[in-house]
């Protein structure tokens, strides 16, 4: 196990830059994440940390040692590729105990760390069958062992889970993080899918455009988006946001008006933004006017999207069966829940707490 430390990273193609000198240090045993849409250079990153992409200039450790230059079979780490890379030839065990037979270990090593491997990955009946006689949640089992018999520093995972279909990946990201709290190995994943960052990482460090947007623990980032980007990208349904200005302590948007909290330093024109799960029912009385639009229901909750004073909102609660589509109902806006973002750079506002 080992500490991983990124030093002003940067990866350039050309004239054309996919990361822009990254910094982050991933504490031993730590489970990081990178996030963000394709082209984002999260997957860059990663493969400099293994090695299989140059570094352009900046300095990766891994632990003690400056592996910045070395070649991937002298850095100790172990990657899972999307498309598993299984030999189709070979037997289950044959695959798990490949790498370790190219590196001449002994036969009697080799079989405890391919058993101690298949049992903790329920691999025990399928050692004797080709790739082609699993399913692809085996296969992706598979791949994980090869990477476990290893024995790394580090654990680099790349979208691992994105040829399984939906229930696959639930199953697939429970085992992941029952196997991360097992071997207490570093593991650094890559990923697209939100879900899967919020649910396994100690820490998300979100991309865009080859720049790192923000670092932080799951319930940090939801919380306290640092930008736009962040606020739009992390959530489902996702925040929504709204572009108006501030005047006398109160955000205005056309015909809606919402109160900010006393002492917010925010003036001028701003983005609001509140979470659907955040928004409030209430009468109509007390809140604001809001038109149903389009319901979906989604079993334990209920999504609604529709109208306040001319500007679209989606609103989630606890299941409703009893709205349609032109109702007006009433909703509040907690003044602990907004965020508030500056129209021109699209940074975070910091607000005054209730």
């Amino acid at each position: 196990m080992a500490e991983i430390r990124l030093e002003q990273v940067r990866k350039a193609y050309g004239g054309v830059v996919a990361v822009h000198g990254v910094d982050l240090t991933i504490r031993d045993g730590e489970f990081v994440v990178f996030l963000g849409p394709s082209g984002c250079g999260k997957s860059t990153t990663l493969r400099m940390i293994a090695g299989l992409e140059e570094v352009t200039s900046g300095t990766i450790r891994i632990g003690a040692r400056d592996v910045t230059e070395l070649e991937p079979k002298d850095r100790n780490i172990a990657m899972v590729f999307q498309n598993y890379a299984l030999y189709p030839h070979k037997t289950i065990y044959d695959n798990l105990a490949f790498g370790l037979r190219m590196r001449k270990m002994d036969p009697a090593e080799i079989d405890v760390r391919v058993q101690k491997a298949a049992r903790m990955l329920g691999l025990e009946d399928y050692l004797a069958r080709k790739p082609k006689q699993l399913s692809g949640g085996q296969m992706q089992r598979v791949a994980l062992g090869r990477a476990l018999v290893r024995e790394p520093d580090v654990f680099l995972l790349d979208e691992p889970l994105s040829n399984l279909d939906a229930k696959l990946r639930v199953r697939m990201r429970e085992e992941i993080a029952r196997l991360h709290q097992d071997v207490g190995t570093s593991m650094v994943y890559v990923t697209h899918d939100q879900v899967e960052a919020m649910t396994l990482a100690n820490r998300i460090v979100i991309m865009r455009d080859g720049h790192v947007q923000q670092i932080g623990a799951p319930l940090e980032v939801y919380d306290r988006p640092a930008n736009l980007f962040v606020a739009g990208f992390i959530g489902s349904p996702e925040m929504n946001l709204i572009e108006g200005r501030i005047e006398n302590g109160y955000f205005v948007a056309g015909g809606l008006r919402v109160a900010l909290s006393a002492g917010t330093q925010a003036s001028g024109e701003v983005v609001l933004g509140i979470r659907p799960e955040h928004l409030a029912l209430t009468s109509d009385a007390e809140g604001v006017a809001f038109t149903v639009r389009v319901i979906e229901q989604l079993g334990a909750q209920t999504l609604c999207v529709g109208e306040a004073g001319g500007e679209r909102l989606r609103i989630l609660v606890d299941r409703v069966d009893s709205w349609s589509p032109g109702q007006s109902i009433g909703v509040r806006f907690p003044t602990a829940k907004l965020h508030l973002f500056a129209k021109s750079s699209g940074q975070r506002v910091e607000t005054a707490k209730p």
